[in-house]
């Protein structure tokens, strides 16, 4: 008997922990998790410009640009499909992205320097691709790429389009 009441403690203690916020479906543990998860995971997904490049070429990949729509519509990766980070959600990522399998390549604002109206820096450790990576990775996208290094807008490989765009 006191095994049980022990047990049923500790499953109260643990649910409790859980809900500590007061909002079941805000939950920064599983935040904290996912990102743990993800965190060896995503060291392999790092790429290089001219494999970026290479990859973008697939038909069964879509490079994804998560910023805002008006910096989307000033310049972006040419051929970039555009859904706002705060926009993610089951369906909207569904619509987008054809399945789960599809290969998906991110960039963000801290890839790109020397446009700083197009491309504002973020803090290192607030950049957009990391958050990105994290959501798509616990909506079950599990074949993302992300562009790595930092790249000078004025000589990258990498073609744009956009408004901005002469």
């Amino acid at each position: 008997m006191g095994r049980i009441v022990v047990l049923c403690c500790i499953v109260i203690c643990s649910a409790s922990v859980a809900f500590a916020e007061g909002n079941p479906i805000i939950r920064f543990d599983s935040f904290v998790s996912v990102s743990k998860e993800t965190e060896s995971y995503r060291r392999g997904r790092l790429i290089s410009e001219a494999t970026f490049i290479e990859m973008a070429q697939d038909a069964n990949t879509i490079i994804l640009d998560t910023r805002s729509k008006q910096k989307y519509d000033e310049k972006h990766i040419a051929g970039a499909v555009h859904i706002n980070f705060s926009d993610f959600t089951k369906e909207t990522l569904a619509k987008k992205i054809a399945g789960k399998d599809t290969r998906i390549l991110i960039y963000c604002n801290n890839n790109f320097k020397n446009d700083q109206r197009s491309f504002q820096s973020k803090m290192a450790p607030l950049a957009l691709n990391i958050p990105t990576f994290i959501n798509l990775y616990g909506y079950g996208y599990k074949n993302v790429y992300e562009l790595q290094p930092l790249l000078d807008i004025k000589t990258t490989k990498i073609a744009f389009e956009g408004s901005l765009v002469k």
